[in-house]
């Protein structure tokens, strides 16, 4: 087995604090891009090449570990969960052909350009609401929380809109979403995990409650159109629709909000790159792949080998859990010259690795583009001189794979 001399960089390395992680995970890069990571149990990958080769070979790298929960949830919260009927396993990441195939088919038809094209009318309408109220928030001149008033709830008054979802359950919805990320990716207590699991619990109950709803009565949005396509003959059960609209309702917003958040600090840390988009909205598109390259909501992805396996030198023995840093491939300088630079010019940014790859691509990642870009241009347009709340430094939750800032403090300045 490859090694390196030296002190290990699992002693003190610490997974699910996503602080300030760039330094160290360029240290992997460089001296130790495939280790072994003792309190996790997990073999860590940092390099570009490596996990996108991991990515790439479904057969021997499998996804059904993606929706593993990093802490197992305790005695009481699974007597909670089964009490509660949750029986959700996973809309698409964790699943494997030929299921994996069958249900993206399925998804895909009626998830996508089209249905995307559709709104973006109501998508420039919600976040122009939602850049007044924060206009108003700053009206007295101090810091306001961009986080709070338009990251994390614009992606789902989005999403909802493809939902059929009413906006009066936002806040609801949301408070599932983060109970579904500290579950699966976090390193909860036992304490910790009761209210998360009795979310879990109601999350699951408003899913079926909503595809009964759209039975008795069909819209024109997306479990409509799932339901409308099993009436027809596709291959999907109720519980793997369910399991869909289990996986969108949470990874439909939560990565955007997410993004959202974090590529307004890059944007306005890298005063350079503000000040060019403002100049040029036609370099926001390339601005947007540059900034899901450099700060990307999903920084870690996980895979179990199904037989012993060789990547980057190292042999990988079969059953190996695997902790792919995805965050730290966007950066390695064998694939991004000065990746540790945000570049908006950069020719080659979407060829980041922050949808995944390969077969287990992100189905919404064109929903995702298409907000960034216009809360970007409407940001640009209305809020030129904004700039982060001086004294501001970003701190993370306490997760292995999405990075989700606490706030995100800014001061607006001169209006437009």
């Amino acid at each position: 087995m490859h090694t390196i001399d030296g002190v290990k960089p699992s002693n003190g390395y610490d997974p699910f604090d996503l602080n300030t992680p760039h330094a160290r995970w360029e240290q992997f890069r460089k001296e130790e891009p495939i280790f072994f990571h003792e309190p996790t149990g997990y073999w860590v990958v940092s390099r570009y090449d490596d996990i996108k080769a991991i990515f790439d070979d479904w057969k021997t790298f499998s996804s059904e570990n993606a929706q593993k929960p990093m802490r197992p949830m305790c005695e009481e919260g699974r007597q909670i969960l089964k009490d509660g009927g949750f029986t959700a396993y996973s809309g698409l990441t964790a699943r494997v052909p030929p299921d994996h195939t069958r249900i993206r088919k399925v998804a895909q038809s009626c998830f996508g350009p089209r249905r995307f094209k559709s709104i973006e009318p109501q998508i420039e309408e919600i976040v122009r609401t939602h850049l007044d109220r924060l206009e108003e928030a700053g009206r007295g001149g101090g810091p306001v929380n961009f986080w709070e008033i338009v990251a994390y709830p614009v992606p789902a008054h989005v999403l909802f809109t493809l939902m059929g979802i009413p906006d009066t359950d936002v806040p609801k919805i949301k408070q599932y979403g983060m109970s579904r990320g500290k579950m699966t990716w976090s390193d909860l207590s036992d304490e910790e995990q009761i209210p998360v699991a009795h979310d879990m619990v109601a999350y699951w109950k408003y899913i079926h409650d909503l595809l009964d709803l759209r039975r008795a009565d069909p819209g024109d949005d997306f479990p409509t159109d799932l339901l409308r396509l099993q009436a027809e003959g596709a291959d999907i059960s109720n519980e793997e629709i369910a399991g869909v609209l289990y996986s969108t309702l949470f990874a439909g917003h939560e990565t955007t909000s997410t993004f959202m958040g974090n590529y307004l600090m890059a944007m306005l840390d890298n005063p350079e790159a503000w000040e060019a988009i403002k100049a040029d909205p036609g370099k926001i598109p390339n601005a947007v792949e540059e900034m899901l390259r450099y700060m990307p909501s999903v920084v870690g992805w996980r895979r179990k080998a199904r037989t012993e396996a060789v990547v980057g030198g190292v042999i990988l023995p079969a059953g190996a859990e695997i902790l792919m840093i995805t965050g730290s491939a966007n950066r390695d300088e064998a694939r991004f010259p000065q990746g540790e630079t945000l570049n908006i010019l950069r020719d080659n940014a979407r060829t980041h690795l922050s949808f995944g790859y390969g077969i287990h691509y992100c189905l919404g990642f064109q929903l995702a583009k298409m907000e960034a870009a216009i809360l970007l241009r409407q940001l640009a347009e209305r809020f030129p001189t904004m700039t982060l709340a001086p004294g501001f430094r970003p701190a993370y939750h306490r997760n292995i794979t999405f990075r989700v800032p606490t706030s995100v403090m800014v001061e607006l300045g001169r209006p437009a």
